[in-house]
């Protein structure tokens, strides 16, 4: 019986919610136990602050083709509640192990090297797991870089925000004891450090085990050990960045602003140099595979065009908003996201990492589209005026001849001609499926 409510997706699903809610409801009683109901309260509300400008950060490198939200969600709530959960006591753990093995260890000596050794191996590992559990089971979201990054981004998100709350309200707690208040306060000081100043730093540090996962993505499956060899040292970035972060603070002087010049900010910026080029070749994949879809008749000569462009998709938003309301706007959207996947499963088909069910996927992408066409096809059409066509005027875009095979609208599997009134009965279904 159990193994027939395991077949149902739903139930996967809510197994898996269920039990990251429950390590949210244990988080909430141990950084509330630590805080007070004060601190926590305090906490929270500071806490909160950078998660939407950092979440809004990676959804817009996530624009050519956005996770979905399921999956957004269990990122985050993984980072929120089961990652902080593992930190918080195999973090604890340590520092216990360290004060009772170690001769002659102190206290700040023992939280030293916790935070410096053991805390980026427990934090780093335990935030790799959601992205490898994606990697592993949501692999159509995974096409390359971005996908990895932004993976990571949401996750390490999630993970700062509860760490956050406790750092601050343990500090907030801190302040009342000793009647600190204002900007003098440890609770300020807290907020400057880990909000203002480096709130990217715990998604820069899994960004990287996210990066070794997005190139994993791009290789061959006969090329396996270099697939698990690349995660593996992209993963020990990860710890090696934020074992320099968190000793950085034990450095005397200015040691810790020489790190975060030094070390830290180049390395954000070239991660960010990284993701906007790999946003980039998404579009020119789009480009790139599109026309094969053009040609066989599914696709207008100018939507290739307009869907490798951002500017143009939005245009063609507005316009179906205009004309039609937030109903037909919605319908320019979703053709738009199913446009894409389509272009991309092709491009995992060309560069040998095929979808298992490739055929199957085409088709019902194909009939969603057709099913958007009257809506969405005159928007795509109307955007392309408002942009610069990359191929000079009269020169046409380059078709791609070779690859799997591409149906025709009223032929199934068979040689590219012009497009029928309806998608091709030979695929098993009827106009209205796949909704």
């Amino acid at each position: 019986m159990w193994d027939t409510l395991w077949d149902n997706k739903a139930v996967r699903i809510g197994t898996v919610f269920l039990l990251l809610a429950l390590c949210g409801l244990i988080i909430l009683a141990l950084v509330r136990e630590q805080t007070g109901t004060k601190g926590f309260l305090v906490g929270l509300g500071l806490a909160v602050l950078p998660v939407p400008l950092l979440i809004a950060a990676f959804r817009w490198m996530d624009r050519v083709e956005p996770k979905p939200w399921k999956s957004l969600i269990f990122a985050f709530a993984w980072g929120a509640c089961a990652a902080t959960l593992v930190a918080i006591l195999a973090n604890g753990y340590a520092t216990k192990w360290l004060l009772t093995t170690v001769a002659g260890a102190q206290r700040e000596d023992a939280v030293g090297w916790g935070a410096t050794f053991v805390a980026p191996v427990v934090e780093e590992s335990a935030k790799a797991a959601a992205i490898l559990l994606l990697y592993l089971f949501r692999r159509r979201d995974f096409n390359g870089i971005v996908d990895g990054v932004v993976v990571a981004g949401i996750t390490a998100t999630g993970f700062a925000f509860t760490e956050n709350i406790l750092y601050l309200g343990n500090a907030f707690a801190n302040d009342q004891s000793f009647g600190y208040e204002g900007l003098r306060s440890t609770t300020a000081a807290t907020f400057f450090v880990r909000v203002l100043m480096s709130p990217f730093a715990h998604p820069l540090f899994t960004s990287m085990t996210g990066l070794g996962f997005g190139l994993a993505a791009t290789l061959a499956p006969r090329r396996r050990l270099l697939r698990w060899l690349i995660p593996i040292g992209a993963l020990l970035t990860a710890m090696l960045l934020h074992g320099l972060w968190n000793g950085s603070a034990t450095l005397p002087g200015g040691g810790f602003l020489a790190v975060y010049a030094l070390f830290m900010v180049p390395v954000f910026a070239l991660l960010t140099w990284l993701t906007i080029w790999s946003r980039q070749n998404e579009l020119r994949t789009i480009r790139t595979h599109l026309p094969a879809y053009q040609a066989a008749g599914w696709l207008t000569p100018p939507e290739p065009h307009a869907l490798s462009s951002m500017r143009a998709r939005g245009i063609a938003r507005d316009l179906a908003r205009r004309t039609g309301g937030p109903t037909a706007a919605r319908v320019v959207a979703e053709y738009i996201s199913y446009a894409t996947s389509l272009a991309f499963l092709r491009h995992r088909a060309l560069r040998g990492t095929p979808d298992p069910s490739f055929g199957a996927r085409e088709a019902e992408l194909l009939h969603h589209l057709w099913q958007r066409r009257d809506v969405a096809q005159p928007a795509l059409a109307g955007a392309v005026a408002g942009v610069t066509r990359p191929f000079g005027a009269g020169v046409p875009m380059p078709v791609q001849p070779w690859g799997p095979p591409v149906p025709g609208p009223a032929q199934g599997w068979g040689a590219p001609t012009a497009p029928a009134a309806a998608p091709s009965p030979a695929w098993g279904q009827t106009p209205g499926q796949h909704r």
